[in-house]
């Protein structure tokens, strides 16, 4: 038997549960997802195939003690909190129907539910980063360090399973609604290689280089020698075998090696490709200045990545993404990276917003996890799989709402008279 209750199907014979009840009280009521808890209470709309569902007390342990991002995603990846049906849209509905401020009575009433058990601090996940203040120097040649292999050394396996056979980590550019993720991820580095006019016998520079997927097509293609840097110890041994394998060892070389601690200052391009959002706000002038001087006169910076839509949210990533994803990310303004390649001496020349391509990227590694789920779960275990499905659905979405955006910046260097060889019109 049911009951409509303002907009609701609810069930008559949990009518006096509580649990599910005051969680879809957080949420508005045209919420198209089904809420149900170990108290056996539903709520929300029953006829929903996207179910949210609290498996334990545990899981209102991390969510009332954790308030936002990190708390959910605490729930969500041990296993207390499950959420079943199209993962996507039902993250997409909570994200769109959340009610903001957030209802005091329904904190309370979820609170009074889980009792003064909620003072016991429920066990924090192996995988979380510590907290800020406890990491040490922000941005410290051993802190950056640490947060890129936090990240980046999981296992080149689980990665491959994700990214495909290019082993490319940032936006894919697609040219057609029907490009496969290789075509666009060759695409997008094809792409960068042409907006730096790149031609044999030049020298590139690429700053986070990942597995070498740049350099090697920088040198395939176009014939330049390529210097690849990168703090992961996993990304750099992959690119070091693709290198060999390809016969590129006289043209390509990566190393382990910070930015600021680059020697040469005599390349022709730079490329920096989801490096700058690891620098931080605060260094990012100083982050620009180290390019410059490693550029030479009449020399081209290619810069890609993530930013704000403006400058008037924070520039920090939420808790969930600093202690599980990107531990230190800061994301600008579009205008903060801009000013900082101009004051530290770049022309800028061009620049472009990509981020329905991202999307559509995230799309398609989404697709590629849930394809090779049992696999990954075997290579990181079920934890940091969800941990990935979890934060690139909401990656998604962020592009997908243009919370976040994606942007390539391109610069030049100007000679001693203030010009350079720039054509009149981009020839890209």
């Amino acid at each position: 038997m049911f009951l409509l209750k303002s907009g609701y199907w609810v069930d008559a014979v949990s009518a006096q549960a509580t649990i599910a009840h005051n969680v879809a009280a957080l949420f508005d009521e045209e919420i198209n997802v089904k809420f149900s808890a170990y108290d056996l209470s539903t709520a929300g709309n029953l006829r929903s195939a996207n179910i949210f569902h609290i498996k334990s007390p545990q899981a209102l342990h991390y969510i009332l003690g954790a308030p936002g991002d990190l708390g959910l995603a605490r729930a969500y990846i041990t296993g207390a909190l499950e959420i079943s049906g199209d993962f996507y849209r039902t993250l997409l509905e909570l994200y769109r129907h959340i009610k903001e401020p957030v209802p005091k009575l329904a904190t309370l009433a979820l609170l009074k539910s889980v009792g003064p058990a909620i003072l016991t601090r429920p066990p924090i996940p192996v995988e979380e980063a510590l907290p800020r203040y406890k990491r040490g120097v922000l941005h410290s040649l051993a802190r950056d360090k640490s947060a890129i292999q936090h990240h980046y050394d999981v296992s080149n396996e689980f990665y491959s399973m994700i990214l495909g056979p290019t082993f490319v980590y940032s936006c894919a550019v697609f040219t057609k609604e029907k490009d496969s993720l290789e075509k666009a991820q060759t695409e997008k580095i094809d792409l960068i290689c042409r907006k730096l006019d790149l031609r044999p016998g030049m020298r590139l520079l690429d700053i986070g280089c990942g597995w070498g997927s740049l350099v090697l097509h920088a040198a395939k293609e176009y014939g330049v020698k390529a210097v690849g840097v990168t703090l992961s110890i996993n990304q750099a041994a992959l690119a070091s075998e693709r290198i060999v394998k390809a016969k590129l060892t006289k043209l390509v070389e990566v190393r382990i090696q910070d930015y600021r601690e680059i020697p040469e200052n005599n390349f022709h391009a730079i490329s920096s490709v989801g490096m700058s959002e690891h620098v931080g706000s605060e260094k990012m002038d100083a982050y620009f200045e180290q390019l410059r001087n490693r550029v030479m006169s009449e020399g081209r910076l290619l810069n890609h990545c993530i930013v704000r839509p403006h400058s008037r949210v924070k520039e920090r990533t939420g808790k969930f993404f600093d202690r599980y994803i990107f531990p230190d990310g800061e994301l600008i303004a579009p205008s903060k990276v801009a000013q900082s390649m101009i004051d530290a001496g770049f022309e800028l020349r061009h620049s472009e917003n990509l981020r329905e391509h991202y999307s559509r990227t995230l799309t398609k590694w989404c697709e590629n996890l849930v394809e090779n789920w049992d696999d990954a779960v075997d290579e990181v275990g079920l934890t940091r799989a969800r941990i990935w499905h979890l934060y690139m659905t909401l990656s998604r979405i962020g592009f997908e709402t243009s919370n976040i955006q994606i942007h390539q910046f391109l610069g030049v260097v100007n000679n001693e008279l203030g010009a350079n060889p720039m054509p009149l019109r981009p020839a890209w």
